[in-house]
């Protein structure tokens, strides 16, 4: 399916090249009948209109077998001289076919001496304008492949940095999953459902594509959801979500808030007495703005965690990738109290 949408794709853009030069070369050709009179003989200044529609045949001869074929071919390759003495070769060709086309209908053209700049002189121009028209297509096409090669690159490393989160967001639900069951905790069937509909949004739902606010918003509900099963009440979790009715109509890139509270339940409950985790979220005017706070330990911070910082960090790239210039981010300690804000236009 993908490669028949390249196939229609391509043939879109070499269908609406070809239109385009159709309509010039059907302009040039058709021009002295659009300009002149048969009273005039369809003349352009000395040229009679027939000539001048004939010599436009060969002028196309020059243009697309030099555009094409001969500057492409020899320009840059080992035998590139050989292209000077075909380019003077496909000159003296055109200059011959239009002398005796003169000779045989229009005789009477030759005798005016003045007229053979206008005869001959076309001729260099098409063949330079075939050179300038082969050099910026060219420039053209490699600056597609160019982006195409950016587009898969991206597109690459962004599906790198999905699967990355998968594993580590199921790395810290497990271990609280874990905690549940030492515990013997009634609240273990009930956390088992909520992540398994976890997993169903990331395995399914967000595969290759940005999702709705509101999808993103309901997973980190849930999320916040089985995290409070397991601390109960020995944890404060005061969440606000305050969205308008159109947020159902923007999208987000998949999983992107998720590491901020992930990051607030890790290092903002243990070794504390009384933690306390505020959880902001607002979508107002096309802009989201989310904001978490945790209180955290400061003299735990040096405790050496591997798998410390791979969502923040992940999240930021994903940032700078999709939405640059488009967010902001704020991250700040203060007073035992670890504070990120997260600005983002949404799309």
């Amino acid at each position: 399916m993908l490669l028949l949408a390249m196939r229609i794709q391509r043939n879109k853009y070499v269908l609406t090249e070809g239109s385009i030069h159709a309509l010039i070369w059907a302009l040039l050709l058709l021009l002295p009948y659009l300009v002149s009179t048969a009273a005039n003989d369809y003349k352009i200044g000395p040229i009679p209109g027939l000539f001048f529609t004939i010599s436009g045949f060969i002028h196309m001869g020059i243009f697309y077998s030099n555009a094409f074929f001969f500057y492409p071919r020899l320009r840059n390759r080992k035998y590139w001289w050989l292209y000077i003495p075909v380019a003077i070769l496909l000159l003296f060709v055109s200059f011959q076919l239009k002398y005796y086309i003169l000779a045989f209908w229009f005789p009477d053209v030759l005798k005016d001496m003045a007229s053979y700049k206008f005869i001959f002189g076309p001729s260099v121009g098409i063949f330079f304008i075939s050179i300038i028209y082969r050099r910026v297509a060219d420039k053209i096409r490699l600056e597609k492949e160019q982006e195409k090669r950016r587009t898969e690159q991206l597109s690459t490393e962004l599906k790198f940095l999905r699967s990355q989160i998968s594993p580590h967001f199921l790395f810290n639900v497990l271990t609280n999953l874990v905690s549940l069951a030492r515990k013997k905790s009634d609240r273990l069937e009930s956390s088992l459902i909520m992540l398994s509909d976890l997993m169903r949004y990331m395995l399914y739902d967000t595969q290759g594509k940005k999702v709705s606010v509101s999808k993103e918003i309901a997973y980190l509900n849930s999320y916040i959801a089985l995290q409070q099963l397991r601390f109960g009440n020995e944890v404060a979790v005061n969440t606000v979500i305050d969205t308008e009715e159109e947020t159902e109509s923007y999208t987000i890139e998949p999983m992107l808030l998720i590491p901020f509270v992930e990051n607030a339940f890790k290092h903002g409950v243990n070794y504390l007495s009384d933690p306390q985790i505020d959880i902001h979220l607002l979508v107002k005017g096309g802009q989201l703005t989310f904001d978490v706070k945790n209180r955290f330990d400061e003299g735990n911070l040096t405790v050496h965690d591997e798998n410390s910082g791979i969502g923040l960090s992940n999240v930021r790239t994903r940032l700078d990738m999709l939405y640059k210039g488009k967010y902001t981010l704020l991250i700040r300690k203060e007073k035992g109290v670890f504070h990120i804000t997260l600005t983002l236009v949404l799309t």
